[in-house]
Order: C-alpha cells, then structure tokens, then sequence
C-alpha cells in the first residue's frame, strides 16, 4: 500500500475563509482596503508586500475562491517565460470553456522576474484576461517595473503581531497534534518566530515531533531549548539578550566607540536579528544622539536602510556596518531630542492656546476683515530675512527657550548663529518693541 503523503501543519492550518486569517487587521478588519475589495465581488489586480509567513499565498488563494476563479500559482525562483504562456493559455481556455471562468495568476516572489518577465504579463492584466497577484517580500518600488506596478494596487502586510502567534498556537494546539505547551515555552517559540507564522508552525510540528519520540505530554521552556538547540538560544527577541544587545549596540554608538559598536551589529545579525528592525534603530540613533552637529547621519542612516531594502542579505549588511560607523564616530548632539521631548512637556502644560492673530492664515476676505494676519511681518522683507523682536508664542504666554544647540560640529555654527537672532531680538524688544506692519503679508 502506497504511503500516506505528509501534509504540513502550516498547510493543514491554512485558512479556508477571510474571517481565519489571523493578522493584517489594517486590511481586512472592517471597512478596511482588502476587505473592501473581497466584498465587492470584483478581482483587481494587487500586489502583496511583505515579509515571509504573514499569509500572501493564503491571501491570493482567498481572492480566488471568493471570485470562483481559476487559481495559477508561478514561483519567480522556478518559473519563467514558459510558465507564463501556460498560465495564459490556461487561462483563455476557461474563459472560452463550456462554462466560462475567470483567471487569477499568482506571482510568488514576482521581484525574482527580470524585466522581460514582468512585461509579458501586461497585455493580458490590460485585456482582463486573467487577473494578476504578485507576492514580494521586496519594495515593489524597486523590484517591479513601473508599467506593472502602475496597474497594481499595492498591499503592505505587516510581521504578525505577539498576540497573532499566540493565537495561532492555540489553533495548533487544537489539532490534537502538538503537545501542551508552558507559558515561557509558548512565549520562546512566539518569539523566534519574529512575525512568522510559517516559521511557528513549522518548529511546532519539529517540536511535536521530538516531543512524541520522548514521550513527552508537556513542552517547557527547558526541554525547548534543549531540543532545538542553537536556533532558539542565539535569538531571543523579546527577552533581556536580545534588548540588552540593541541596548549595547545603541550605547556604543552614542559613546563614540566604533569597533563596539561593529562588535555588537554583527552579534546582533548572527543572532538572527532582522536586519530591518537594526535599520530602524540606527535611524532613531541619528537623530536622538547626533541630531544636527551632524545632518547627514540622517540621511546616511536613511540609504544604509534602503539599501538592505534593495540588496537585502548578506550584501545589504555592509551598508548598515558603513552606518553605524559613520554614526559612531560623528559629533553628538541630542539637543533636538530634548527640544523636542521639552516641547510636548510644554504643550501639555500650557493646553491649547489660541494662535495671535498676527500669525493666522488669512485667505478669505472675511478673514482679513476679522483681522487674521494683520500686523504680520514678512521676514523676507526686513534686513538679513529677520523679524527682529517679532513675538511667535501665543499671546500671553512667556517665550520659552527649548533648543540649546551643543557646541560641537555643525551645532556649534548653528548656536553661534542663535545666539545673534536672540540678540538682535532683545534689542529690539528693548527699544520699544516689534515694528507692526500695517497690511495682510504672506502667509
């Protein structure tokens, strides 16, 4: 007797219906962009952007079920020109058959299609011949050419959330099939699945696995990492290690120290840190601890993150290592920072006062009539571009002096060139106070 296929967890746990995909919430709740398209009853073309295991394939496979269309699947790993002209005939087949159906062609990691590729699909999206759904964990923007992705609508879909893959676990554990699990073994497992959920349920059916060859009717944190080893005690994303690291990382950089700060970007990467998520932080390091002694940081941090976007790994690497180098060596400041954070303090104290009605916008004549804008001074007009002792703050309220530039790189121009706006302001101030103008100025 033949022996039985084995069907995978995650393909066993694949949802038959919109309402079991957990997740994208953004999308599919309510009211929401995708949900809004299922319920129409009128397939268009899309494109789903994100990462791996947050339910592109279960998404593309729903469309079709939800038109009673005809489901193609083509991987851009495996797949080329052939693979396209049979989707096509295919397609014309059912739509000129005894019983005429429509045609949904999926694109599994589309951006893996040269140019050519993608163009062949374009005559038959614009004739309606079948309607096309590409998957990439890519940005379209890059990867899909402009003619495709102009006929498109583009859905991001975001990493699962804490709570999704707890739910998930539940459903798995309703199978019958996977063994109990402890509270620190099921948040292990929630967390080195980093959004996943094809990645959860493949280590819950290992873990199920290894658990029945040991008889074993309950999983704890213990026995988990016993069993899986290395792949769950070197990232632990969600626990002390993996916060301690970032910490370390970002502290590195703030104290100027660039092989510690190396040091801990590649502990981070070998530790199976999405490189993405590392991106985010060093852009949140340039402007918290460098701010504006040194702009560029921004912008440096800015297109190391672009590029891993393009490049992704091992290549796209490097350019976060150039960052946070760069970051690590520039001059600090976080003057900016704590302006900022100053501000909000401020506002929440103060509430909401009216704006002077100097400073109001006045593009109507009732407005000008009510006096919105008059007495405004145009910088541009007075010497240097520079309203002096002109008064920006609410009426009745105290200036406040939030931004302290530090004296170190550009900042230390910056403060200089401070210090003279806020002279010239008190001596104008002191001789008597603001010049008013007498018409409506530009806005």
């Amino acid at each position: 007797m033949a022996a039985t296929l084995h069907v995978p967890l995650a393909e066993r746990l694949r949802p038959r219906s919109l309402d079991d995909v957990i997740g994208q919430t953004h999308l599919l709740g309510p009211g929401m962009p995708l949900r809004l398209a299922f319920e129409s009853g009128r397939p268009h073309s899309c494109i789903l952007w994100g990462p791996p295991g947050v339910g592109k394939t279960t998404l593309a496979r729903l469309m079709a079920q939800a038109f009673d269309a005809q489901f193609i699947a083509i991987s851009a790993v495996l797949g080329g020109v052939k693979e396209i002209r049979d989707a096509v005939q295919q397609a014309e087949a059912a739509r000129s058959g005894l019983h005429p159906q429509p045609t949904l062609v999926f694109v599994d990691e589309v951006h893996r299609f040269n140019k050519a590729q993608q163009d062949a699909f374009l005559p038959h999206v614009e004739s309606g011949l079948f309607t096309f759904v590409g998957a990439t964990t890519e940005n379209p923007s890059f990867e899909v050419n402009a003619a495709l992705l102009s006929r498109a609508t583009v859905y991001v879909l975001q990493p699962l959330t804490e709570g999704d893959l707890q739910t998930l676990i539940d459903r798995a554990l309703a199978t019958g099939e996977v063994p109990a699990l402890d509270p620190a073994a099921r948040q292990r497992l929630a967390a080195y699945a980093d959004g996943d959920a094809r990645r959860l349920l493949n280590t819950l059916e290992t873990v199920a696995v290894a658990a029945r060859a040991q008889g074993r009717g309950e999983v704890d944190d213990a026995w988990l990492l016993t069993t899986l080893g290395e792949r769950l005690r070197r990232y632990d994303k969600g626990g002390d290690q993996f916060y301690d690291t970032i910490s370390a990382l970002h502290k590195s950089v703030r104290g100027s120290d660039p092989d510690a700060a190396l040091y801990w970007l590649v502990r981070m990467l070998d530790g199976g840190a999405d490189p993405r998520y590392v991106a985010r932080r060093l852009i949140r390091m340039a402007t918290e601890d460098i701010g504006l002694a040194d702009p560029r940081a921004l912008r440096l941090a800015l297109d190391a993150a672009e590029v891993y976007e393009r490049l992704g790994s091992p290549e796209g690497e490097l350019a976060l290592a150039q960052a946070v180098v760069y970051l690590a060596v520039a001059p600090k400041s976080n003057a900016v920072y704590t302006a900022y954070k100053a501000a909000r303090t401020l506002v929440a104290r103060e509430g909401t006062r009216p704006v002077p009605l100097h400073l109001r916008n006045a593009p109507t004549a009732l407005m000008k009539a009510l006096d919105h804008g008059r007495g405004y001074r145009y910088a541009h007009d007075e010497p240097d571009a520079f309203a002096a002792g002109e008064r920006y703050f609410p009426d009745g309220m105290d200036e406040v002096r939030l931004y302290e530039p530090v004296p170190r790189g550009l900042e230390l121009r910056i403060g200089e060139r401070l210090a003279e706006l806020r002279r010239r302001n008190a001596e104008a101030r002191a001789s008597g106070g603001p010049r008013r103008a007498d018409d409506h100025q530009p806005s």
